[in-house]
């Protein structure tokens, strides 16, 4: 999969990166990911963060606080910040089924939540 792991090594290049990885939000699993073993995931578990993250992803899709008011409105990311770090996920729309999330973790004391969002953005574009 060069396309994922090119994607995932640009995310890296993000100021402030610790972790990044694509999901399919349906099952949870993992496609890749980026980050040192410790680094890519909250608390060194990758599993579950793929887990957590296609949760948090199914849940903004599926509420209806979330759900689209006007047509063709759709989630385009989901941030959590932390005192310590931001987490981005980001839909990957595709042609066929737009399962795919981009996560990626950053260091808040050295990461730009709005560049990020713009780089993040960018990235999944070209994957879609």
């Amino acid at each position: 999969m060069p396309a994922i792991d090119d994607c995932l090594r640009r995310a890296m290049t993000i100021r402030g990166a610790i972790g990044a990885s694509l999901i399919d939000y349906t099952t949870g699993q993992s496609l890749g990911m980026q980050g040192g073993q410790d680094q890519v995931a909250p608390h060194a578990d990758p599993a579950a963060a793929a887990l957590g993250t296609a949760s948090v992803i199914h849940a903004a899709m599926q509420t209806a606080a979330y759900a689209p008011a006007v047509p063709g409105d759709t989630v385009e990311d989901v941030i959590i910040s932390t005192s310590a770090a931001y987490h981005l996920i980001r839909p990957v729309r595709t042609g066929f089924d737009s399962r795919l999330v981009l996560y990626v973790w950053l260091d808040r004391a050295e990461g730009n939540l709005a560049i990020a969002r713009r780089r993040i953005r960018t990235l999944a574009e070209e994957l879609a």
